[in-house]
């Protein structure tokens, strides 16, 4: 971007100058630079950012990150955004520590593109560990360029010099300098040094203390601007008519069943959608206006998935992990065993409908949008409607929830195909039908294992077979829909993320083999959704783990830790059985129908350790579940604040037993049936456990993600805590009631207690 002299931009300028999410010390003057700010500059970007800022978005400098002023506070550009994960506390933390200035001082700007570098999408746990991580750098490099500067004006050697409470002071004692009069609006210009050193943790007086969430004074008051909130002068109210069935194109539009509506029909090829000055106008419009639609029954039906899986078309066979020779041990094995596991289609549904607000004007377009990926998504809008990339500013503002990709970028695409057509600025908000029908939904998965024993009860071989869809961008299903019935290419798929991690056990096994076979495509459009593709894969791995210890006799906990050598993944293990008060005996318990459960996973093979164990009740004659007390120890190296970390582990936990207990897509030959709370539940207030976590805190090892761990063991937990109830073996995710009850049914049939 282009220079501007030192001592232009101001902060208060800045805050003048654009609507990104600003999240400071004070919360109604955040929410106010969120609201007003946006609404003052609608469509303002490219060269007048450059004029008005002068702020380079190189991740490479750490102005690209931060912006002293002259009353010593501080100006946080992070590319990655707070999807209620506590960011918003931990990345100040992080670099106010590493600056030497208080938590307070700090003003957040996030997911701006027009303002923040691109750290990438906030996804796959990296908040933290990448994003986080390369700020704490930056704020490093920061502070040692302040001590250059101070040792300049003093007159002393830098090594003598300490940044402390905003100032550079010498360490023995003394007037120090405040960081405003060293740097005061002026650029640093310096790269990030990678090399910078860091505090000792030993030393820390923010990280790793409980520090509260900036935003959730407002949210809890009902101040909080969330997109859904959010508004533009002039701004229309818009809504997407989607098709009858997925693939389906109007034949007819009549245009005269809006009369008494004051609302205009929007079409750009077979994209249909409705505007309005009015919400509810645009509601009602969507609703009557009539529309011929082609027949489409392209779909499977939910119920022919996993058969259908097996028999491809196929991609590509690709071998992920080989060592000794499983399938000549296998073959020689006197008794082998194998289990079959199901994971199904499952929705992110966002409590609530996905929104976006656009405005494009003169040929340049600003969206604002809660996208987990707004530089990614900025790329995308500038690609689909032939604008400049420079042309297009995203901004981000909260959404209900993100676990993945759902439908926010869709409604972005929406607003922004329906604001050049009206040349206003308009707001898309989807209906629950919406949501529920059309969000990406995270892929179905198959899962095969073999296994077989040692005389001594160790596993001796292992081989897992995987039948997965593709999991690349070259699938053939077009990532956003409104484009998509627009008729504009998309050249680009949708990632459903690295699906294939922890398909191996985690413990000291001489022989396995791990294959996927990669299916050309999903059944309905994929994405990314929590933990993708780990938490199917735990739930097969430790279900089946627990098989093989059931059938030597073993203590589940004892079998694992006998082929367990990571001292952290063994401490987590040990820590969470002893929550719940672990007794160690073999599976299944002989009498009663209350069992215990647990499983284990070091995520990604390399990133946070964390267990969970749980107390299940099974009631034999409904099929009902009762989850009684479940307990998490959890270990991410550094913790930054714990308490947001608590939080998202319980989330994590919740969620997932939600994902366990009810969630699966419906589906027939055209549609998705399930397009409502009746028809796909979620977990329940008293469905909720006591929930018990340990939290191990390891200052000297990098922080690692926090946002999917903790989902991955819960549904193995909790199905090996049913088997240990009543010997059922659950391998078909959810476990319904109609699940349980036919599974006892079978159990009693084949001889067993019931």
């Amino acid at each position: 971007m282009s220079a501007v002299p030192a001592g232009i931009w101001s902060r208060r300028t800045f805050l003048k100058s654009g609507g990104a999410m600003i999240i400071g010390a004070t919360l109604p003057a955040a929410a106010w630079a969120q609201g007003s700010g946006a609404a003052a500059m609608p469509g303002t970007v490219g060269s007048a950012i450059d004029k008005a800022l002068g702020k380079t978005l190189d991740a490479a400098e750490v102005d690209g990150f931060f912006a002293v002023h002259a009353d010593g506070s501080v100006t946080l550009f992070c590319g990655k955004v707070d999807l209620g994960t506590g960011l918003r506390a931990a990345i100040p933390q992080m670099a106010a520590e590493e600056l030497g200035i208080d938590f307070a001082r700090i003003t957040l700007i996030e997911g701006d593109t027009a303002l923040t570098p691109d750290q990438g999408a906030t996804a796959g746990s990296t908040g933290i560990m990448r994003g986080g991580v390369q700020i704490r750098q930056a704020a490093a490099t920061a502070r040692e360029a302040l001590i250059r500067i101070a040792a300049e004006r003093l007159g002393r050697p830098a090594s003598e010099l300490e940044a402390v409470n905003g100032e550079v002071r010498p360490k023995g004692g003394g007037a120090g300098i405040n960081f405003g009069a060293l740097i005061g609006d002026k650029r640093f210009g310096v790269k990030l040094d990678p090399k910078a050193p860091l505090r000792d943790p030993g030393a820390y007086t923010l990280v790793g203390k409980p520090q509260a969430r900036p935003d959730v004074p407002a949210k809890v008051t009902g101040r909080h601007v969330y997109v859904h909130d959010f508004t533009l002068p002039g701004m229309l109210h818009g809504r997407t008519m989607r098709p009858a069935s997925v693939g389906a194109t109007p034949l007819a539009v009549d245009e005269s069943s809006l009369r008494g509506i004051r609302a205009q029909v929007v079409r750009v090829n077979n994209f249909l959608g409705v505007v309005a000055e009015d919400e509810w106008d645009a509601v009602r419009a969507a609703r009557a206006l009539k529309v011929t639609w082609s027949k489409s029954e392209t779909l499977m039906g939910h119920g022919a998935v996993r058969e259908r899986m097996r028999a491809g078309p196929f991609e590509a066979d690709e071998s992920l992990i080989k060592t000794g020779d499983a399938r000549a041990v296998l073959s020689a094995a006197g008794k082998k065993f194998t289990a079959s596991y199901y994971w199904p289609v499952q929705s992110h549904a966002s409590m609530g409908p996905s929104c976006a607000v656009a405005d494009m004007r003169d040929g340049k377009l600003t969206v604002w949008s809660a996208s987990q990926a707004t530089h990614r998504l900025r790329v995308t809008l500038a690609r689909l409607l032939a604008v400049p990339p420079a042309g297009v500013r995203v901004v981000y503002l909260d959404g209900s929830g993100c676990y993945g990709m759902n439908g926010h970028d869709d409604a972005a695409a929406d607003a922004a195909l329906m604001s050049r057509v009206v040349g206003k600025p308009v707001r898309v908000q989807w209906s629950r039908e919406d949501e529920h029908g059309w969000d990406p939904k995270g892929p179905p998965q198959l899962l095969e294992m073999e296994g077989a024993l040692t005389a001594e009860g160790r596993i001796a071989a292992w081989r897992t077979e995987m039948w997965l869809p593709k999991a690349t961008a070259s699938l053939p299903n077009v990532p956003l829909l409104g484009p998509q019935d627009a008729g504009i290419s998309q050249p680009m798929g949708i990632s459903t993320g690295l699906i294939t991690q922890n398909g191996n056990p985690p413990y000291a096994v001489p022989n396995v083999d791990v294959v996927v076979h990669w299916l050309k495509d999903a059944p309905l459009r994929p994405s990314n959704i929590r933990a993708p593709g780990k938490v199917a894969n735990c739930f097969a791995v430790e279900s089946f783990t627990d098989e093989l210890a059931a059938a030597a006799g073993r203590d589940p906990v004892e079998f694992r830790l006998e082929g367990l050598s990571d001292p952290r993944g063994v401490e987590v293990l040990k820590r969470t059985v002893a929550l719940l008060g672990w007794q160690p005996r073999p599976s299944p318990v002989r009498s009663g129908n209350i069992g215990r459960g647990m499983a284990y996973m070091h995520y990604k093979g390399n990133e946070t350790y964390v267990a969970v164990a749980m107390e299940v009740r099974v009631n034999r004659l409904s099929g009902e579940i009762q989850v009684r007390r479940l307990a998490c120890a959890h270990d991410c190296g550094l913790v930054i604040n714990a308490d947001s970390l608590r939080s998202q582990i319980e989330g994590s936990l919740l969620q997932t037993l939600s994902r366990t207990l009810h969630e699966e897509v419906k589906f027939d030959r055209a549609r998705v049936t399930s397009t409502d709370w009746a028809s796909y539940p979620i977990l329940t207030f008293p469905e909720v456990p006591e929930v018990l976590i340990d939290v191990i805190d390891r200052p000297k090892e990098p922080p690692l993600g926090a946002g999917e761990a903790a989902a991955t063991p819960v549904p193995a937990a909790l199905a090996n805590a049913i088997f240990d109830a009543c010997g059922v073996r659950l391998r078909t995710v959810p476990f319904t009631r109609e699940r349980v009850k036919a599974a006892l049914i079978q159990h009693r049939n084949k001889g067993g207690k019931a």
